[in-house]
């Protein structure tokens, strides 16, 4: 185990959303695109914690709380909420910081003033025992 495994630790990605992500009107991508994002958080969280990947176990409380749309630039964080001898308890948030505004131009985007909660969720992963 790190030096890193505490409570309150947290990782963050930030990640363009391409428009080829887009599933939906309105340029809308799919939940599931968010659920990814975690995974892809989870995964940083216990490579620093254990020197692992882990693997997902479960998500509970997923909310989806607002759109995320292609143009859009994403913040993905992770926090360790809870550790156990090899579970990780997280919880999970995508905040959009930066959306596109077709209204103006094809390529016109703007930084948001106030960041927009996408979505949220908690989940557990598992990490392999400590080597003996």
């Amino acid at each position: 185990m790190s030096d890193d495994l505490r409570v309150g630790l947290t990782v963050t990605h930030r990640r363009y959303v391409p428009s080829s992500h887009a599933h939906y009107a309105g340029n809308l991508v799919d939940g599931a695109y968010s659920l990814g994002l975690f995974g892809d958080v989870a995964t940083e969280m216990c490579i620093r914690t254990d020197g692992d990947e882990g693997l997902f176990a479960s998500y509970t409380d997923v909310q989806f709380r607002a759109a995320v749309r292609g143009g859009d630039v994403v913040e993905v964080e992770a926090v360790l909420t809870r550790i156990g001898a090899r579970s990780r308890a997280m919880d999970f948030t995508v905040r959009v910081i930066c959306r596109g505004r077709p209204d103006r131009t094809a390529s016109a985007a703007e930084v948001l003033a106030q960041p927009i909660v996408a979505t949220t969720a908690s989940g557990v992963v598992v990490v392999p025992p400590p080597a003996a």
